[in-house]
């Protein structure tokens, strides 16, 4: 099994800085994609950034020039840079990797079990 956890969440003012990291575990053979997603009260779940494996990169308009998103394949760990938040950063955010395990030719979604971000104004 994969195990995927979310930490470095909190409650930063606006105009603030967080860094949030994501270490996958477990049975893990190769970790393709990974990716940060955010859901806020009465939202849906939105993509935030993700990174491929040769850490090809990709954001939402909405964090662009603020977020940096970043991963270390030797410790399957993922990072999310969070620069001049906003309060409607406010969000639980998640980890998503993609995953192939040991004795298995196809790739899994795992998903964290979240993190609160909350930008005050």
């Amino acid at each position: 099994q994969v195990q995927v956890v979310e930490s470095g969440g909190g409650l930063v003012q606006a105009g603030g800085s967080l860094r949030l990291s994501c270490v996958a575990s477990g049975s893990i053979f190769r970790m393709n994609g990974m990716g940060w997603y955010r859901q806020a009260p009465g939202k849906q779940r939105e993509l935030v950034a993700t990174i491929s494996i040769g850490s090809i990169t990709n954001y939402a308009d909405s964090v662009k020039g603020r977020f940096t998103i970043s991963r270390d394949n030797a410790k399957n760990t993922m990072y999310l840079q969070m620069n001049s938040l906003k309060p409607e950063d406010t969000a639980v955010y998640y980890c998503n990797a993609r995953v192939v395990r040991y004795g298995s030719t196809y790739q899994h979604d795992y998903w964290g079990q979240g993190t609160q971000v909350t930008v005050s104004s």
